[in-house]
């Protein structure tokens, strides 16, 4: 009995205990709580999930082959489409391959414009580029000018009694092979000749042009006493004067340089010269070959470095002289009213009269059309267009070769023409660039002359077209100057060189070929 109630007392003490132990530490007894929560979890859901693993890792190895079956036939499903759908259409496979083949021919052009223009360089950097392009199209308009010649005078030649449709062709071709001859010449004079002959030439040119004033020696031809005959042949000696004029002008402005300070230096003996030149032309009644002696003087001083002012005072006075030439001359005032007028008003254009030369140049030119009416078919050359082998043989060539025959011819000139510049621009001797610079005035401007006056452009003037027109004295004098730029042209730096080098590249060809004859 006594036991049982000590027993009571004792386990009420330790449930009061534990109760006071609870309602002290909370926290504590939670933590614990959850902890052993916990850790029983744990250890009963691990075997779970590597069941739950194991599982999974067996589903997954039975739906793989499902899986990647069903991905292997949706992935053909998916390339079948594509390819369907990459299949090329009809209209959107053009553009891509129009597009590529622009691209490859711009590349192709580009290379070829990149090869041209390395080509031209190196040809324009050759110190005989100059003496090639010239000799070049000298030939070009000499072979031209005889065709054309024998073309546009077939005609009046039979007519005038010749009895033969060469016999102006005839006597153009042994003249053109006379300056041929003194082309080749002169192309071979060293600098040194030209200057020992420049007053030579001069004074020569002068006398023969006084000449023609000499009774019984000069003759007069349509108006111009510009002519001297002897032994059946006659001669302009005008034209060899403009050559001798300006090798002339080239040597004493080269002594003259940095040298013409005051009046009297600058003008003498230049300005006596050139007006003893263009004076003497002029009162034979040949005012336009005294217009081209003028242009050539100015061009020549002002290349010289002719003091400004002096040179503005001189061509006032130029200027002057041709105004009052030209006003004292019906002859002249009549030619300038045709060409303002033309045949628009027949009052002033009287078909035989002032404008009937020049209306049937124009006709001529544009009756040829695109391409002409063909080589000897031009109906003007049948006694309709005066002088139609002389000064009016560029509407021939307009007529029978078209606008296209006399574009080449303008082209060949243009290619003349930016030759001689080449050689102002390269030659390291003042009279070389002075000289040259007259022959340009005097090849070049004649042809722009006589090119103006069968286009209505200017009045009649009566000059010929250098190489191409018929004229014995035109073309011997014309091919002279050519021979005398081809000498300076050879002047050069490196041009001595390379004529050397090519006549013994020649030799050594010419070699070859003998040793394989005697084989």
């Amino acid at each position: 009995m006594g036991r049982q109630t000590t027993a009571k007392a004792d386990e009420r003490r330790r449930r009061k205990l534990a109760r006071t132990s609870v309602s002290a530490s909370p926290t504590t007894s939670t933590t614990s709580q959850s902890t052993i929560g916990r850790q029983q979890t744990g250890v009963k859901t691990a075997p779970k999930a590597r069941n739950a693993k194991s599982a999974g890792t067996a589903s997954a190895a039975k739906t793989a082959p499902t899986t990647t079956a069903g991905r292997r036939s949706s992935g053909t499903g998916r390339s079948a489409s594509a390819a369907r759908d990459s299949r090329p259409k009809a209209g959107a496979a053009k553009k891509p391959a129009k597009a590529a083949g622009k691209n490859k021919t711009a590349s192709v052009l580009k290379k070829a414009w990149i090869h041209l223009r390395d080509d031209i360089s190196s040809l324009s950097a050759h110190p005989l580029t100059t003496y090639f392009l010239i000799l070049a199209s000298v030939v070009l308009l000499t072979g031209l000018g005889l065709v054309m010649v024998l073309s546009a005078s077939s005609i009046t030649s039979y007519d005038g009694g010749a009895g033969s449709s060469f016999a102006y062709f005839n006597k153009q071709a042994m003249f053109a092979g006379v300056g041929l001859v003194l082309m080749y010449i002169a192309s071979r004079m060293p600098l040194q000749f030209w200057k020992r002959i420049a007053w030579f030439a001069i004074i020569g040119g002068l006398l023969m042009q006084a000449a023609v004033f000499v009774p019984g020696l000069g003759k007069e031809t349509k108006g111009n006493a510009n002519w001297i005959g002897f032994g059946g042949f006659q001669i302009q000696p005008s034209e060899f004067l403009k050559v001798a004029l300006a090798l002339w002008l080239g040597f004493i402005l080269a002594q003259k340089a940095g040298k013409m300070t005051t009046f009297g230096h600058a003008m003498i003996p230049v300005v006596p010269g050139v007006l003893g030149a263009a004076g003497l032309v002029v009162a034979g009644n040949d005012l336009g070959t005294g217009l081209v002696i003028m242009a050539m003087a100015v061009v020549c001083l002002f290349v010289g470095g002719f003091p400004m002012k002096y040179f503005i005072l001189l061509g006032g006075v130029l200027a002057a002289a041709v105004t009052f030439f030209v006003l004292s001359s019906q002859n002249r005032l009549d030619r300038i009213q045709a060409m303002l007028t033309g045949h628009a008003d027949q009052s002033a254009a009287d078909t035989m009269g002032q404008a009937w030369q020049s209306n049937h140049g124009l006709f001529s030119l544009a009756s040829g059309g695109w391409l002409g009416v063909g080589l000897g078919a031009s109906r003007e050359k049948w006694s309709w267009l005066p002088e139609a082998h002389n000064d009016f043989i560029f509407a021939i060539i307009g007529e029978e070769l078209g606008l296209v025959g006399t574009l080449v011819v303008i082209l060949i000139f243009a290619v003349l023409g930016f030759a001689m510049v080449r050689v102002v621009m390269r030659s390291n001797s003042l009279m070389v660039q002075v000289a040259t610079a007259g022959f340009f005035a005097l090849i070049i401007g004649q042809a722009g002359i006589n090119i103006g006056v069968v286009t209505g452009l200017l009045p009649v003037i009566g000059l010929p077209l250098p190489f191409v027109s018929y004229g014995g004295s035109s073309i011997i004098a014309s091919l002279l100057a050519v021979g005398v730029v081809l000498s300076f042209a050879r002047t050069e730096p490196g041009a001595e060189a390379a004529i050397a080098a090519n006549k013994e590249r020649l030799r050594s060809s010419l070699a070859v070929l003998a040793r394989k004859k005697r084989k």
